[in-house]
């Protein structure tokens, strides 16, 4: 059988002490989840071949391509390890997880978390404004930073990891920029660039990878069969000591040989072909959102998010409940056009026809949809909310489809969708999806919906949903579903945070 081949340029070297010690330390290292919970870190060889070339002594930029799905976010949180806490700590030394927003890295910051484990001299922060874990012995301090060329002045890291550079957008070769020049303050530091190949040669990612003192590619070549194993391997190079990654392959093939509209995905995130910059701008990385669906019983009261549309627009509402952490949505399209035309017009094929064959999808109204016929057949599937929220500029149409439709009395409360109530909501949304918190419903709607959710942030690294056509956002995309979610899961998490009033008790105390 053919093995993956990978692409490197760097003179050949012997190991070098910086290496050898890292490689040692990582593997005394135990992983803390998954399959392999609880047994030594395991330094596969492509991951060994990796830190011999960036941590030569002269080497000060470096670059890793890999397919989506290969443990890079594990092993960039073993190396924060060595640095923090490890052979390779300087004291009071800085590392900087720049990623295109904190919450993306804070992902690092979690494994490397779960690396350490409960030491006393270390601390973790991981809570809006603050993320970073300290080392209170020597100073040592890894943080988590938004690609923002502005907040790079005055740093002197010991090591830059960029995560996902290929996501950065227009912002990518500004911060490359920064991030060199922040360079040489301290002895030894260095950039290590890490993530996706980019789909575009003129992208900051794709010169780095030709430039960098050392850089390591692992991507199937053009003209590859996408649906064979060698060519998985090429771009996998932990293929063969990760079963669960196989398997992951192995049905994400099968789904795109029976639809073809799912193949670019696949070459891209898969087969590392080339992954376009606005997918930094997603709501929820697809492959969190994969790792995270499942079943989960629909147990104590639920909050309903909804998200009324206008004129022929889609209107959804997404039940979550915060105790199991289930999530279910529906949608309504008016009754014109068809489902059947509408598919055909955004692109879609039969999706629309299969998600109302699955009871997700509903047609009401004519030329618009029917909100209150929508709100009733959820009243029927999931009963009386504990409250409702909605989008503050459509909470007169809402009140009028709850009136229609006799809905029971519920609280209603509404946000606003800018960067303010937005940005909250959406930063509560993701880290109740990363934390295990939000257990979605294997549901074409959902899965479409947050496929299409973009979001765009401004100077002070906030988000809000982006509007259509704007962010890699399809025109005809449909993300209604994505938006009722977030409203949801965002007011369940706040209500989760209320503290319970504790029973007062009257009586008499017998002495």
């Amino acid at each position: 059988m053919e093995r993956p081949r990978c692409q490197e340029h760097a003179p050949q070297v012997n190991w070098n002490k910086p290496a050898a010690a890292a490689i040692e330390h990582i593997g005394g290292l135990t992983i803390a989840q998954g399959r392999r919970a609880g047994q030594p870190f395991r330094v596969l060889p492509w991951q060994a071949r990796f830190l011999r070339g960036c941590l030569r002594p002269d080497v000060q930029s470096a670059a890793l391509s890999v397919a989506r799905g290969n443990g890079k976010s594990t092993l960039l949180a073993a190396v924060c390890a060595a640095y923090l806490d490890g052979p390779l700590a300087q004291p009071h030394s800085q590392v900087l997880l720049l990623s295109a927003s904190r919450e993306q890295a804070s992902v690092i910051l979690r494994h490397l978390a779960s690396f350490l484990g409960e030491r006393p001299h270390l601390r973790i922060f991981d809570h809006h404004g603050r993320q970073e874990a300290v080392n209170d012995r020597n100073g040592c301090r890894v943080v988590c930073k938004s690609s923002d060329p502005r907040r790079m002045h005055g740093l002197a890291p010991a090591l830059i990891v960029c995560d996902e550079l290929a996501q950065w957008g227009p912002r990518a070769d500004d911060m490359v920029d920064a991030c060199r020049t922040s360079l040489g303050k301290i002895p030894g530091s260095r950039m290590v660039c890490i993530g996706t190949r980019a789909d575009s040669d003129d992208h900051a990612f794709s010169r780095l990878l030709k430039s960098a003192d050392y850089a390591q590619v692992h991507a199937a070549r053009d003209g590859d069969p996408p649906f064979q194993a060698r060519t998985w391997r090429r771009a996998n190079p932990s293929l063969d000591h990760m079963p669960d990654l196989l398997a992951a392959i192995r049905a994400e093939a099968a789904v795109c040989r029976m639809d073809e509209t799912q193949l670019p995905g696949f070459r891209q995130l898969r087969l590392n072909a080339g992954t376009p910059g606005h997918v930094a701008n997603m709501l929820l990385d697809a492959d969190v959102w994969s790792g995270i669906e499942g079943e989960a019983e629909a147990s104590g009261p639920h909050i309903l998010g909804v998200d009324t549309g206008s004129t022929a627009s889609m209107s959804a509402m997404a039940a979550f409940w915060p105790e199991t952490g289930r999530l279910d949505a529906m949608a309504c399209f008016p009754g014109i056009p068809s489902l059947r035309r509408r598919g055909i017009r955004d692109g879609i094929g039969h999706a629309y026809e299969r998600m109302q064959a699955d009871g997700d999808l509903m047609t009401a109204g004519g030329h618009v949809s029917d909100v209150s016929a929508m709100l009733a057949a959820g009243l029927a599937r999931w009963g009386t909310p504990a409250a409702i929220v909605c989008d503050r500029w459509r909470e007169g149409d809402l009140r009028d489809a709850l009136a229609a439709a006799r809905f029971p009395n519920t609280s209603l409360s509404v946000r606003g969708v800018g960067y303010k109530d937005g940005g909250q909501d959406i930063l509560a949304f993701r880290r109740a999806c990363l934390d295990g918190k939000v257990v979605p419903c294997r549901s074409l709607l959902l899965r479409m919906a947050m496929s299409e959710a973009r979001t765009m942030s401004d100077p002070a690294g906030n988000h809000k949903l982006a509007k259509k056509g704007t962010h890699g956002k399809s025109r005809h995309g449909r993300d209604d579903a994505a938006a009722a979610a977030v409203l949801a899961v965002a007011a369940g998490v706040r209500m989760a945070a209320v503290p319970k009033p504790k029973p007062i008790y009257s009586g008499v105390i017998i002495g």
